[in-house]
């Protein structure tokens, strides 16, 4: 990890352990340097103007003073562009576009040198992305999800047999490199999994969806894991 890198890593560290604080020997660990190594990085952290507070002697550490005015996006280049690079990769995906905003929202409150070596970095990465359902039925099932209400669609089995079903749905998944709406199916009267590429329309109604929960859906697929952003 670059130096820059890990100054990002270790103000993002700080920050998580709120009033706990970390001692430098933890980081050290934590990042696989030395402990004098840390130490100069949490002087040039505080030079740069971050709100850094020591607390010495057994049980101290070094932590962000609570309330203390922060940026508000605290980016190295590479992170900004490996968010460019996964939402360009996957504009099928829940809530794509919402992503692909937020993206812009952060690349445009970067400083301008990590703004500069971020698009310069970004046009060395190219994707070739799927294409993915109509913008309208992403939205409405994105919207049916959002505030858990049952969803009509008009869904084309394999086969090409179009069936009409309202849907409570429970969760989005990811398998195969194909996306699914996994829900109640009011027809069937069983959880289903729908392939989002064969839903032919979609709209939300104002029933409220059950209390289904995502425990009902029973195993996930191989290395499938929730979108949580906890790093876990």
């Amino acid at each position: 990890m670059k130096r820059a890198e890990r100054l990002h890593a270790i103000s993002e560290t700080l920050r998580r352990s709120g009033t706990r604080g970390v001692s430098a020997e933890w980081l050290a660990r934590e990042f696989e340097v030395s402990v004098r190594t840390v130490k100069r990085d949490l002087d040039a952290l505080k030079n740069s103007g971050a709100p850094i507070w020591s607390r010495p002697g057994p049980g101290g550490g070094y932590g962000l003073t609570t309330g203390a005015s922060l940026p508000p996006i605290s980016l190295s280049p590479v992170q900004a562009v490996a968010l460019m690079a996964a939402v360009s990769a996957a504009p099928g995906a829940p809530y794509a576009d919402l992503a692909a905003a937020g993206v812009r929202k952060i690349m445009d409150v970067l400083d301008p040198g990590t703004r500069a070596r971020a698009d310069e970095l970004a046009h060395r990465v190219w994707v070739d992305a799927p294409p993915s359902s109509s913008r309208a039925t992403r939205s409405a099932l994105e919207e049916a999800m959002t505030e858990q209400r049952v969803i009509r669609i008009r869904y084309a089995s394999r086969e090409g047999t179009a069936t009409t079903r309202d849907v409570e749905p429970v969760l989005f998944a990811s398998t195969n490199g194909r996306w699914y709406l996994i829900g109640w199916c009011r027809l069937r009267d069983a959880m289903r999994w729908f392939a989002v590429s064969r839903i032919e329309q979609a709209t939300v109604t104002k029933t409220a969806c059950s209390g289904r929960t995502v425990h009902e859906v029973g195993e996930p697929p191989a290395n499938a894991r929730p979108v949580h952003g906890r790093g876990e």
